[in-house]
């Protein structure tokens, strides 16, 4: 793919003389300069594809990786400028539609932390405000309930006092991913909360009881209201809609089988949302945007929280590394992951289960993202050359978000 250069500041032919003061003479010379500076320092852009060449790469892909289904965003300026979709819904070969409605997985917690940060603007939540100051009683005290975790678990270990919603959104609570994965099913706390990364999404199930249980929200509500109404995404939902059903994605495991798409009857600010990548690619151009957010908090959300010590993210829970052995480029945001590369800051996120793979890479200069949604998760394994063919290096921690998968090598 050939380059652009981003152009300097041009330079005046002329600068008036006789009406131009000193200092504001000065001034004007400073800012051209910053121009200069600003414009050595960007990194240069690769051109995007056009169609036809997105078109011959993912077919490759696909053949390479022999997934069914994939659909591909690409985010430019903040502005949604290419929406493409290939192969299956379904095992019938029905064919995969802009708005088909697709699995997000976990990039229900992206956006779940952009509602969670026009809260924190509304000054109704303090990301370091301990949690259990916004409910009536002890969290232990709480009834179990099918829809959130088992918190009478944590009675005895007056750690849950100190979680913060930061801690949530950073993946530092000390939970593992989920209580049902513990040999007991019990929940517990492997670390106190905030002393490193252990992706978990009990945790946001706790933030999620909070806003509900404490601040008296309803988070399907809140999320239908402040992010899929505000970017017209009309095909998503935390909640399954008969409507859905007529241009439904279902999707395939890794052994090549089907697997039917779950009809989600409770909202899980963990990963419960459905969507299409029409849609997903209007939230994507809105969040690199930070459109509906302060500077502070769209700040926030993509600046490194919290340094990341382990050689992978999953399985969650593993050993740390040695201070040496660690990615210093890599750091959690606000539910993403932040990183640092050729292109400069760059943030991500993935969303997977056993029939689907998703991911979200985002470099900000210039405000250029790709999205992926594959209803075979097979096509995980072609995601970094994809990315790399639509952005060029952009130095997103593929090893780190998948461990040791066999990826489609590039050439």
């Amino acid at each position: 793919m050939s380059h652009v250069l981003q152009h300097a500041t041009p330079v005046p032919d002329h600068l008036p003389r006789d009406r131009t003061r000193p200092g504001r003479l000065a001034a004007r010379l400073a800012s051209i300069a910053a121009g200069w500076v600003l414009a050595a320092t960007m990194p240069c852009l690769a051109a995007l594809p056009t169609d036809a060449e997105i078109d011959a790469e993912v077919a490759r892909a696909m053949a390479a990786t022999q997934a069914r289904g994939l659909a591909i965003a690409i985010i430019d300026r903040g502005r949604v400028v290419r929406v493409r979709r290939y192969g299956d819904r379904n095992a019938a070969a029905a064919p995969l539609q802009k708005d088909t409605i697709m699995y997000g997985a976990s990039l229900t917690k992206s956006a779940f932390a952009y509602m969670v940060m026009q809260l924190v603007d509304e000054g109704r939540l303090d990301l370091d405000r301990p949690l259990a100051q916004y409910l009536e009683r002890p969290l232990p005290d709480y009834p179990n309930e099918d829809k959130y975790a088992p918190w009478v678990d944590l009675a005895g270990d007056e750690r849950w006092r100190s979680i913060t919603a930061r801690h949530v959104l950073t993946h530092s609570v000390g939970f593992a991913n989920f209580a049902f994965v513990e040999p007991d099913g019990k929940l517990r706390f492997h670390f106190d909360p905030g002393a490193r990364y252990a992706y978990s999404g009990e945790g946001f199930i706790l933030l999620q009881f909070v806003l509900e249980r404490g601040l008296g929200l309803d988070v399907g509500v809140e999320m239908q209201r402040r992010v899929f109404d505000r970017f017209g995404m009309t095909n998503t939902s935390m909640i399954w809609r008969p409507d859905f059903a007529a241009n439904l994605a279902d999707g395939w495991k890794s052994d090549g089988s089907v697997e039917p798409h779950d009809e989600r009857s409770k909202v899980r600010a963990a990963g419960s949302m459905d969507t299409s990548i029409d849609d997903i690619a209007k939230f994507a151009a809105g969040y690199v945007r930070g459109e509906g957010l302060t500077a502070a908090s769209r700040k926030a959300l993509i600046a490194p929280q919290l340094a990341m010590t382990a050689a992978t993210q999953f399985p969650s829970l593993q050993p740390e590394l040695p201070v040496d052995q660690r990615n210093p480029t890599l750091a959690a945001g606000l539910g993403v992951v932040v990183f640092d590369g050729p292109q400069g800051a760059g943030f991500m996120k993935g969303g997977h289960n056993d029939s689907t793979g998703n991911t979200m890479v985002c470099v900000q200069h210039r405000q250029r993202c790709v999205v992926i949604l594959a209803n075979d998760v097979r096509a995980e394994a072609a995601f970094p050359r994809l990315v790399e063919f639509v952005l060029g290096k952009t130095g997103a921690p593929w090893r780190w978000e998948y461990g040791e998968m066999a990826f489609w090598a590039m050439p």
